[in-house]
């Protein structure tokens, strides 16, 4: 872990080196196979990632360090930035997740469907509990659309997206640098941004959302279920 970086306090921590060379070609020629010509997708029924993932894999086994054995994957996307595909996304907090079937409940909604799977905007409490680890399959400078964090914005609860911007400047910023085959991971509703790339360069990005515990009156995690 980056020394400077504590992820508890900061709700953002950096891993070298988590994946080898192999490893890192592996997810590359996944993402090619993936995505084509769109910005990214998620990733459903992909057998090449049960193990990585799972509580014995590489990216798994850090999973469960930062949270409990129980982690479990919610969600998997591959993003991918080319020169046709360069975006930027403003400050803000992510707030949906994906679940395996619609039941009414408590403080859960509103709905949506992104990629063919359903979505819930969930309490803020569910996630304050998650944790998000983007693995890098490109190097990142700080001119390849790097991602920036708004370190201890975590714990600022929901933040409206007119104010986002705003509440980050609050918050000393980090740069989220990275080679192929390290591992940021950022507490899931943490403030970050990122630019589209200058010059534009590839820059994939493998994203995946960890929880360790059960939604709530009947909703499960849509996780890398191919349904």
């Amino acid at each position: 872990m980056t020394p400077s970086l504590a992820f508890a306090r900061d709700g953002a921590a950096l891993f070298p080196a988590v994946l080898d060379d192999a490893t890192v070609e592996v997810l590359r020629a996944l993402a090619n196979e993936r995505i084509g010509a769109r910005p990214g997708a998620r990733l459903r029924g992909d057998a090449i990632l049960a193990d990585l993932l799972a509580f014995r894999g590489a990216i798994g086994a850090l999973a469960a360090t930062l949270t409990s054995p129980a982690a479990r994957v919610v969600r998997a996307v591959m993003f991918d930035k080319t020169a046709e595909a360069n975006w930027a996304v403003a400050w803000h907090q992510d707030r949906t997740l994906p679940v395996a079937r619609r039941v009414e409940v408590a403080g859960f909604g509103p709905w949506s469907t992104k990629d063919g799977v359903l979505h819930v905007a969930p309490p803020f409490e569910i996630l304050a509990r998650m944790i998000t680890l983007r693995v890098h399959l490109d190097p990142v400078d700080a001119s390849n659309a790097p991602l920036r964090a708004a370190l201890g914005s975590h714990r600022l609860g929901r933040v409206a997206a007119e104010d986002a911007a705003v509440r980050a400047a609050e918050h000393s910023v980090i740069t989220c640098l990275a080679e192929p085959g390290d591992v940021w991971v950022y507490a899931t509703p943490i403030l970050h941004t990122s630019d589209r790339a200058n010059p534009p360069r590839r820059r994939r990005v493998l994203q995946i959302d960890y929880a360790d515990f059960d939604l709530p009156g009947g909703l499960a995690w849509a996780g890398l279920s191919s349904g």
